[in-house]
């Protein structure tokens, strides 16, 4: 499989390395704005080809890697001292619909994993204009890997064994699908160790674990690797897996044209079947306020004047080194 990856900042150097170790890659492919910065990653993971599975890596143009099987994309920028939330949007949108167009006609998978994901995955599949199931977001996928975690921990489980979902935006608007979840086919509201009164603050912990991790060290970067490799495992190889993963949607739950997460069958199509969840009246409300929320900041991105300033998706987009936004 050939890979690609634009961007090689924090995350985008954590998803090359991810990338590697789950030996998907027969051909890995980088780029970045700072041309040596991508040849020096590129020399850095060749020399240790001693300890993951055989593959070659170098560097590629943006145009040429729309050969590739699948392209992802973590470049972007952090904020500048004293400058808006919605600035940095706007011109974080024109990086996007810059890369969005020059991968146009792109025979492989987009994954957008810079930040605020939702708003660029639309933006990337509208500028590219490839069909919305093959330009997909990572969304929610570490969100819902975040809750799986922070359940198991309360319950004293592994969180493989947790099927819970967060849903919407990967931001601020999430919506916790607490009525689905489940724990080895039993519901989790019928745990004995589970208390309905915990789920406000589990929730919460869930929300803000980015702001959190970016406190103390700067950025989020191996998780989300980690999340990046196992999508890009699970499309290539054709598994067909549900995952809630963000992408355009014309229709389930009422949705129209937002780009956001559902559960998604996703194989070598890409996303492609949604799986419409079954919520209670008061978390399908929710996932329309998060839909609100995205309409807003996507005709901010715009420049419509009219709109509100976009949520705190994903901790602000926190610089590493390179420039590159950091998705959390």
């Amino acid at each position: 499989m050939k890979i690609g990856i634009i961007g090689m900042g924090w995350v985008g150097s954590s998803v090359a390395i991810s990338t590697l170790h789950a030996g998907i890659a027969r051909e890995l492919w980088l780029n970045d704005i700072d041309a040596g910065l991508a040849e020096g990653e590129a020399m850095d993971l060749r020399h240790g080809a001693s300890f993951y599975p055989s593959a070659s890596i170098g560097t590629a143009s943006v145009e040429e890697m729309r050969d590739a099987d699948a392209v992802v994309i973590a470049a972007g920028r952090g904020g500048a001292p004293g400058e808006s939330r919605l600035e940095l949007l706007r011109d974080t949108a024109r990086i996007a619909r810059s890369l969005g167009e020059a991968l146009s006609g792109a025979r492989g998978l987009v994954i957008v994993v810079s930040n605020p994901v939702d708003v660029l995955t639309r933006i990337v599949q509208e500028a590219s204009g490839l069909p919305p199931q093959r330009v997909i977001g990572t969304g929610t996928m570490l969100d819902t890997a975040r809750l799986r975690q922070v359940i198991g921990r309360e319950l004293r489980l592994d969180p493989r064994s947790i099927h819970a979902q967060v849903l919407g935006e990967h931001g601020d608007s999430e919506v916790v699908a607490w009525s689905s979840a489940h724990v080895g086919g039993r519901p989790l509201r019928q745990w004995p160790q589970w208390s309905v009164e915990r789920e406000q603050a589990v929730a919460t912990e869930v929300r803000v674990a980015a702001h959190e991790i970016i406190a103390r060290k700067g950025a989020t970067n191996h998780a989300i690797g980690l999340v990046t490799a196992a999508l890009l495992r699970w499309t290539l190889r054709g598994e067909r897996r549900v995952l809630t993963v963000s992408r355009r949607h014309e229709g389930p739950l009422g949705l129209r044209g937002t780009t956001l997460s559902l559960p998604v069958v996703v194989g070598r199509e890409g996303a492609t079947e949604v799986v419409e969840p079954m919520l209670e009246a008061e978390e399908l409300a929710a996932l329309h306020r998060s839909a609100a929320v995205l309409e807003r900041a996507y005709a901010s991105s715009l420049g419509d004047p009219s709109s509100a300033a976009p949520s705190g998706a994903s901790a602000d987009g926190a610089a590493g080194p390179g420039g590159q936004a950091s998705p959390a």
